[in-house]
Order: structure tokens, then C-alpha cells, then sequence
């Protein structure tokens, strides 16, 4: 494939306006482009105009490597601050820049374009590459969970993830959770207090017990760095001179396994039921979103071979890490076998930011490291 095309490819994906939702109009320009190759695709339904895309190239073998990327975006923000629009890409300066350039229609195209040139070159593949694109990535990873549920991942040997790590290479991430407690009052006139019950003392209070509770010691890994607890929005009250019946708040926590996921969340409920068994207090918790810790062998096949071919094709040292972030990962570790995941793709630190952009140089690099990858990892 030209080089003009595999960038225009991309610019043409920045351009579909896929913010949590539209991804099936990117499902569908996939398919037509593998079509063109005479690949056959599947689109998975999600939900209206949200499709989930599933390829496979090669033949029956004992390995299946999964390439997976997300074909959602966050919204742009406040579009003053953008130099050009977000969803009309441009190529300035050796970049690419648009909503989604790097976080990640970059690495999916580049995934994409692998496998369209290994059908064009004929390479021999002792086992299958499947392509496992997913909606709903930055909203709870909905798509992931679904083709996970419904088995698309259960062959499969190794994965790589197309998220941006830049030249690094991510074998394992933190948990995830997201999680809102609610609190139950009863209205009354400022003036008489005692009438009403204040619905955001008592939210404050589980404010506090947990703050202190999950700050008071620093749970930590060697490779995924610290326990992290946040409070991150409340809301409550309906105006100033009226005792709050209501009042939310919600939070995100990242996980490690020296505090885990299970342990975090019996740790919620336990705070939540000691405060309910004061009186009036009528608190409840809702776990929005549960995403488990990912921890790949930092020398499994995949990681190795990926840092080897990366290195030599990049010639420079491309460290093996763990981040804070989660991914799609933390669903596909529920499939029914187990297989190793990197994440490992084009990128640099403005996912979500004010003119978002990746290097062109870098995405085309990485077309030839994921081709060298799965040549080495299936024959071998």
C-alpha cells in the first residue's frame, strides 16, 4: 500500500465523529476498505449505529494473535481551543491532528493496514491475526465486555492492544472503578433544621471515613505505582434555603493487586453499612464500572518478540512498563483462556487534550513492527 494512502486511511477515520457513539459509520468504512483486499469482515451489533468489528486473516494453526483497538473517541472539549477543527484531520509539521489521531484511531488503522499487507504479500501464517475493533472503549469498555461474552476472545493466544505507548511497551495497568454513593434525606426550611434531615452531612461523613480509610496507608506496586482513591464529583441540594434531601457524589479508583478490586469494593460496602446503622442515615453505593488489573509475564512471547522487533526496527530501547490507565484488556482477561496482552501502539501524552496529534514517522513505523510481530509470533 502507498504511503499517501495508508495516511489518508487514517485522516479518514479522524474524520468520522465517533464521540461515544457513530462507531458502526467507522466499522463500516473498515469493511469496505478490507473488502477492497477481498477480506471478509463481521460487524458485531452493540447497539443503533454502534458496531463492534471482528477480521481474521491467515490459517488454522495453534496461535491466534489479536490485534484490538477502540474506534470511539472522547469529545473534543471546547473547540476555541483548538488550532483546526478536531474532526477534519490535518498533516502539519510531520503530524496528524484531529480528536482520535492518537487515542487511538492511529493504532487502529495501523492494525488495520497490517493485516491488508500481509494479505497483499502472501506471508505465511501458521495461525490466524484477528482483529478485535471495539465501541465504547472510553465509557466502560462496552464493546470489549460484549465480544468477551460472547466468545470472540476465547481462541486467542496473545493480544496486542493499539493504544498509545508511543516507543514503550505495556504488559501490565491498574483496575479501575467507578463508583457513586447516594444519600437519602428529608427536606425541610433552613430556618428548622431539626424538621429535615441534611442529606450532605451524611454524604460528607462517608466523604471522610473513606478518604481516610484508603489514604491513611500507601498501598503500593513495584510496577504499577501507587493505590489511587478520588473523589471526583457531588452534587446536592435544590436551593439555598431548603435541608437537602439528596445528595451524590462519585469517584474513580485505580487498583493494584495489593489492594485489589474485590477488596476495595468489600471495603465500600463495609463503610457504606456501619454508617447506615446510625440513625437516618440512608446511604447507598453503586459500583458503575468494575475493571480489573492486568498483569502480563513481563518475558512472555508476545513482549518479547515485540521489544525485539521494535528495537531493531526503530533502533532504540523500547522498555518494557507498566501504567496507571486502564484498556479493553481488563475485559478480554475474562475470556475463557488465558493469553498474555501488551499494550503497544503509536502515540505520544495528548490523548484527550486540546490538539491532539501523532507522528506520522511513528505511525508508519509501527504498520512495519506489527508485520514483523505476527510473522514471528505465528511461525514460530
Amino acid at each position: 500500500m502507498e504511503k499517501a494512502k495508508k495516511i489518508q486511511i487514517l485522516k479518514d477515520i479522524i474524520n468520522i465523529k465517533s464521540v461515544n457513539g457513530n462507531e458502526k459509520a467507522v466499522a463500516d468504512y473498515l469493511t469496505k476498505l478490507f473488502n477492497e483486499y477481498g477480506i471478509e469482515t463481521q460487524q458485531v451489533a452493540y447497539d443503533t449505529n454502534r458496531d463492534n468489528l471482528v477480521v481474521e486473516i491467515g490459517t488454522e494453526g495453534s496461535k491466534v494473535l489479536a490485534f484490538s483497538g477502540h474506534m470511539d473517541v472522547v469529545a473534543p472539549g471546547n473547540l476555541a481551543d483548538w488550532t483546526t477543527d478536531p474532526f477534519a484531520a490535518d498533516e502539519r509539521d510531520g503530524n496528524i491532528y484531529g480528536r482520535g489521531a492518537c487515542d487511538m484511531k492511529s493504532g487502529l488503522a495501523a492494525m488495520v493496514i497490517t493485516m491488508i499487507e500481509l494479505v497483499e504479500e502472501k506471508a505465511e501464517l501458521n495461525g490466524k491475526i484477528k482483529l478485535l475493533a471495539t465501541v465504547g472503549e472510553e465509557v466502560g469498555e462496552l464493546g470489549s465486555e460484549q465480544l468477551t461474552k460472547e466468545g470472540y476472545a476465547d481462541d486467542v493466544t496473545s493480544m496486542i492492544i493499539g493504544e498509545p505507548s508511543g516507543y514503550h511497551i505495556i504488559y501490565s495497568h491498574q483496575g479501575s472503578i467507578n463508583f457513586s454513593v447516594s444519600s437519602k434525606g428529608k427536606s425541610s426550611h433552613s430556618s428548622m433544621p431539626k424538621l429535615g434531615i441534611n442529606a450532605i452531612d451524611h454524604l460528607v461523613e462517608f466523604y471522610t471515613r473513606a478518604n481516610n480509610e484508603f489514604r491513611k496507608t500507601v498501598y503500593t506496586n513495584d510496577v504499577l505505582g501507587d493505590f489511587i482513591y478520588n473523589v471526583t464529583m457531588i452534587s446536592g441540594g435544590e436551593q439555598i434555603n431548603s435541608i437537602p434531601e439528596k445528595a451524590t457524589l462519585e469517584g474513580n479508583i485505580r487498583t493494584i493487586p495489593e489492594y485489589d478490586n474485590q477488596k476495595t469494593v468489600a471495603k465500600l460496602n463495609e463503610i457504606i453499612d456501619d454508617l447506615n446503622k446510625e440513625k437516618e442515615y440512608h446511604l447507598e453505593l453503586t459500583i458503575e464500572a468494575n475493571k480489573l488489573v492486568v498483569k502480563s509475564e513481563r518475558d512472555s512471547d508476545i513482549a518479547t518478540i515485540a521489544q525485539k522487533i521494535a528495537e531493531t526496527k526503530i533502533g532504540q530501547k523500547v522498555p518494557l512498563l507498566g501504567m496507571p490507565g486502564t484498556t479493553d484488556a481488563a475485559e478480554f482477561i475474562k475470556a475463557k483462556n488465558t493469553f498474555p496482552i501488551i499494550v503497544f501502539g503509536p502515540g505520544n501524552e495528548t490523548p484527550h487534550q486540546v490538539n491532539e496529534y501523532v507522528g506520522i514517522a511513528n505511525y508508519l513505523d509501527m504498520i512495519e513492527v506489527y508485520k514483523e510481530i505476527a510473522k514471528d509470533y505465528l511461525n514460530h
